[in-house]
């Protein structure tokens, strides 16, 4: 029997209407569900998103002897005194964000063993800046049989300066450093809210942490952390995705949960689109009446444009009105969904770190693969406006990131579906 999978199966839309309510940051809950490993105990996790990157971080966890249990949107972790301070690499190779139980084993247990990390295919993003940082603490690190094996007796506070505002090694950095001896300076320091969601954690958890959401952030080591209860903030990246699915099929619609001070270089650059985009009490609210136009965008940290937009920022310059160049400074390797695009008839070209996206009015439906979770979420937006159907195959990346993403399009008006192929 040939296996059986799934695609998403898009016909034009528009205008959307409706609500759309805003998950948990998958970007914030994965280091919070690694940070537990710091202390013994039994943590509440709210506002949990139901995606697959969730569930293998709980695998994960679990591999290392810990209870997870997800029920609703509620995650409960238990953590014992013993933990296996090993992550196996049949988990670790499905996600890259797994390199974070690094930092929390190594401050409890004196001693990690991880396996090399895979994840996302968009080039090369070497872990070479985690096992620098932690060095620097006082770990003695050597990588063997394609693992990563860490060891210190007693982690020691000490200056560390990222060579690039690295938001994993940042996290990994903050959670080491919460138990290590003195004091601990990061400088050039990612300053996303999701670090900042992580050091709220971790300072309820009982570390001393300041200025997490700058570019320095200190850490005061404590001898020991307990379990708490946390909520988790808004997922800025599935607001965006939205934000881009009104944009591409015009309409009006109000993102319930969104937190708009997370995404205000995004706003503004909407906002030259002509998207008119105002906060609400408990979020936001966009409408487009006409067609967008073209701007050039270039990604850059926190609080510049993040790269994660960058794939929903193309779809939507592919149907706007003009020409747009949109710059990669982060990551190599992160224009692999285009060539999908020009399938769709979308006018790209791509040189470098430079893509040049002239706009056309319309695009048509085509056969097209999701190469990562973001740019497949793109092709099933740029698909709104695409004439005929597009089917949208290799939708488990989407399922990584993404929470009911079908249903929540659907409840807006999109002709979408879940289709076996």
């Amino acid at each position: 029997m040939p296996e059986v999978r799934e695609a998403i199966l898009v016909r034009p839309s528009g205008p959307l209407t409706g609500t759309v309510p805003i998950s948990g940051a998958k970007n914030s809950v994965l280091k919070v569900m690694a940070a537990t490993l710091l202390a013994p105990g039994t943590y509440t996790i709210r506002n949990v998103p139901r995606i697959e990157d969730v569930a293998i971080m709980a695998e994960l966890l679990e591999a290392m002897g810990v209870t997870v249990a997800h029920v609703g949107d509620v995650l409960t972790v238990d953590v014992g005194e013993s933990v296996i301070p090993e992550a196996p690499y049949e988990l670790v190779e499905k996600m890259r964000a797994s390199v974070v139980v690094l930092g929390p084993l190594l401050a409890r247990f004196g001693e990690a063993r991880v396996a090399l990390p895979g994840g996302d295919d968009f080039g090369s993003r070497p872990i070479d800046i985690h096992l620098r940082a932690l060095a620097d603490l006082g770990a003695h690190i050597e990588t063997k049989r394609g693992f990563v094996i860490a060891r210190a007796e007693q982690l020691l506070g000490a200056r560390i300066i990222l060579d690039f505002p690295s938001v994993t090694a940042t996290e990994n950095v903050l959670m080491a450093a919460s138990l290590a001896k003195g004091t601990t300076v990061i400088d050039n320091a990612a300053r996303e809210p999701e670090v900042a969601d992580l050091a709220a954690f971790l300072n309820r958890m009982g570390a001393h942490i300041l200025g997490a959401g700058t570019s320095t952030i200190t850490v005061e080591g404590v001898n020991e952390l307990g379990a708490v209860d946390h909520t988790i903030i808004p997922d800025r990246v599935e607001a965006a995705t939205f934000l881009a699915a009104v944009g591409v099929a015009g309409g009006e619609i109000t993102l319930a949960g969104a937190r708009p001070d997370h995404m205000d270089m995004l706003c503004l650059k909407l906002g030259e689109m002509g998207m008119r985009i105002s906060p609400t009490n408990d979020g936001l609210w966009a409408m487009v009446n006409r067609r967008l136009s073209s701007v050039d965008v270039s990604t850059l940290p926190y609080p510049g444009i993040a790269t994660d937009y960058k794939p929903l920022l193309v779809a939507l310059l592919s149907v706007a009105d003009g020409v747009g160049i949109v710059t990669e400074n982060l990551f190599s390797g992160r224009f692999r969904y285009v060539d999908e695009l020009v399938r769709m008839g979308a006018d790209i070209r791509t040189e470098g770190h430079h893509a040049v996206v002239r706009g056309v009015a319309q695009l048509s439906g085509a056969p097209v693969k999701a190469p990562d979770i973001r740019a497949g979420a793109a092709l099933v937006i740029a698909s709104l406006r695409a004439e005929g159907e597009t089917l949208v195959t290799n939708i488990h990346h989407i399922d990584r990131g993404y929470e009911n993403f079908v249903g929540k399009l659907q409840a807006i008006g999109a002709d979408v579906q879940r289709v076996q192929i």
